[in-house]
């Protein structure tokens, strides 16, 4: 069932007009028996594990490339540097080609089929990553960098499905932790990952395959098995959900047409995606001189530090309900990070100089892209164009990856003062457009307010974020 037919279901829960215009959730509460802080918890519990579990395997799936060529992928398939980074370069290619698309598909078909399909999609493709054969030379790596392209392309639909699903089950105040949350797996995977990938190296020689296949081969049926299971426990649509009964569902549209505009009956239209297209570690630490396997092991520590501090801060902004300036000091904790990995003149003589640089440098970077991934969610009023906006917001900030990907080169180890003047450089760039994003909003919701205290009463049709009843979350 498509999106719009699950709202034309819905109409027959729609809460009274007086309910639905601003009343209280007490009120809310009183009008339908049932306790929001409940029932919040119980969607809780029914979205976000499995919303969570995908992106783990996304993230896993998408990096464990990096503890493939600490296990010898590089050298088995005779690979030189520069190829090594094409393959992970093609990878963005393929993730931002059709962000945008997959988030109109997943409108139309709904979470429930389009997000269990697309993870079990990779999961296959990172399985034939570890039985890529490759003699050397340009011809001969066609394989590795097609299924690299391939595994960008079916991984690209999940991150903005998951931020516009969320979009549509909680209010907008309620979405920034959430979101956060979610984005909280991919530090874990790379914690996690580090573990598997250490064990997994111990296979080496099983079936006469090297470690690094075993890698890709166990991870990819791993992500399989867990996206056959998400046919069950990724739910569908408020208004479809098998999880909640019609009373409690009755109340989540209430709740939701009282906040923003995830109840509404909106069709798909292509001017919507045009209005939001037009709207304004690892290969650090083994370079330090750590084998293989202590370099897996070593990857842990930073990436653990990046999970808990991305739920601490996504916590505290909700608390405030500010985005901009927890950002700005997110950023500023990474700047510490790679001014360390920079001002260190020998890695290698001083290794726990430049690790210090890695924990700083993953506390900034998580917290900073979790909350600024947010901020469509919260801010861009209309499903469609919320939609284009968080797949568009993805899709430009993977083309930073897609540059990312070429600044790492071997031979710039182990200072890589190339790639880490670069990072250095976009974070106070972020911390510049945050800056700007900030004044404008804020001037924004000031306009509208001295409008409202005029006495000017706006009571048309509903015109999204441009609406002069909208207020955009700084």
């Amino acid at each position: 069932m498509n999106l719009e037919e699950a709202n034309l279901d819905a109409e027959k829960y729609a809460v009274p007009e007086n309910v639905a215009s601003g009343a209280s959730s007490s009120l809310e509460e009183q009008a339908y028996g049932i306790s929001e802080r409940s029932l919040l918890r119980k969607i809780d519990r029914h979205i976000l594990p499995g919303v969570c579990i995908l992106y783990l395997l996304s993230f896993l799936d998408r990096s464990n490339v990096a503890n493939a060529r600490l296990d010898g992928l590089t050298k088995d398939l005779h690979m030189t540097g520069n190829q090594y980074l094409t393959g992970l370069t093609i990878f963005f290619v393929g993730y931002i080609l059709f962000e945008v698309f997959w988030n109109i598909i997943l409108k139309r078909i709904g979470p429930k089929l389009w997000l269990p399909s697309i993870t079990l999609a990779w999961g296959i493709v990172a399985i034939l990553q570890g039985v890529v054969v490759s003699n050397g030379g340009s011809s001969v790596m066609v394989g590795f960098f097609f299924v690299r392209f391939m595994l960008g392309l079916t991984e690209g639909g999940l991150f903005p499905g998951v931020v516009f699903y969320l979009s549509m089950w909680y209010k907008r105040q309620e979405r920034q932790y959430r979101i956060a949350l979610f984005f909280s797996a991919a530090s874990l995977a790379g914690a996690f990952g580090g573990i598997l990938a250490y064990g997994i190296g111990f296979m080496k020689g099983v079936g006469k395959l090297s470690g690094w296949r075993w890698i890709f081969i166990i991870e990819g049926l791993l992500t399989c098995v867990l996206a056959i299971a998400a046919y069950w426990y990724i739910s569908d649509w408020p208004s479809k959900a098998k999880f909640v009964n019609e009373d409690e569902r009755a109340f989540i549209n209430a709740r939701l047409k009282a906040d923003s505009d995830a109840t509404q009956n909106e069709a798909f239209t292509w001017s919507n995606v045009v209005q939001a297209l037009k709207d304004p570690k690892p290969s650090i630490i083994t370079a330090l001189g750590y084998t293989a396997a202590q370099a897996q092991l070593l990857t842990i520590p930073p990436y653990a530090l990046a999970t808990t501090l991305t739920v601490i801060y996504a916590l505290v902004s909700e608390r405030f309900n500010r985005r901009a300036p927890f950002i700005i000091v997110s950023a500023l904790t990474a700047i510490v990070g790679y001014c360390i990995l920079l001002g260190n003149p020998l890695p290698t003589e001083r290794p726990g100089v430049s690790y210090v640089g890695t924990f700083f440098a993953a506390a900034g970077i998580y917290p900073a892209v979790a909350l600024a991934l947010s901020w469509p969610a919260i801010n861009v009023s209309g499903q469609t164009k919320r939609a284009a906006a968080n797949a568009l917001q993805i899709t430009i900030g993977n083309l930073g990856a897609i540059l990312g990907t070429q600044l790492y080169r071997s031979n710039t180890a182990p200072r890589f003062i190339l790639g880490h003047s670069f990072a250095l450089a976009y974070l106070v760039a972020n911390i510049a457009v945050v800056c700007t994003i900030w004044a404008v909003l804020s001037r924004v919701n000031k306009q509208r307010d001295e409008r409202a205290a005029t006495g000017v009463i706006h009571d048309g049709d509903w015109e999204g974020d441009e609406d002069p009843r909208w207020r955009f979350s700084v």
